[in-house]
């Protein structure tokens, strides 16, 4: 049986799904605070790489955890639902059918706990001063 990735339609689907959700993500006013410091290059890179693995694809994600990159957001119930309904919006976009889109979303689903501080259906909060995104070395 192929694996998901191949099903998705591999590196080149899974980089075009992911250039369109950090797309969407910064023009949806329910997230895109939490985003204000962040190296958006970078950030995609590790998100095809994440779902790359995940997917059963040849690549090895090397980022830091989801709690590790998460502690301090105070990212909301609210925001991670927003940041999931973003992806099925680009999912149905490209017609990703249906087992795919399900199964893509429950791997994404399953990291719910590890990302969300903030048991809130609130959105559009700020990202806390506190914060300290990821800093590429110079």
């Amino acid at each position: 049986m192929a694996t998901l990735y191949e099903r998705l339609g591999g590196l080149d689907a899974i980089t075009s799904v992911v250039d369109s959700v950090v797309d969407r993500q910064a023009g949806d006013d329910r997230i895109n605070r939490k985003f204000g410091r962040t190296d958006v290059p970078h950030l995609k890179r590790n998100f095809v790489d994440q779902l790359c693995e995940a997917t059963g694809g040849p690549c090895t994600y090397t980022g830091r955890s989801m709690p590790e990159t998460h502690h301090g957001m105070q990212v909301t119930a609210g925001e991670f639902d927003a940041f999931i309904q973003d992806l099925e919006g680009v999912l149905d976009e490209f017609n990703v059918p249906k087992p795919e889109h399900d199964e893509l979303l429950d791997l994404l689903l399953s990291m719910r706990d590890e990302i969300v501080e903030v048991a809130s259906p609130v959105t559009g909060t700020p990202l806390p001063d506190a914060y300290r995104a990821y800093q590429a070395a110079r």
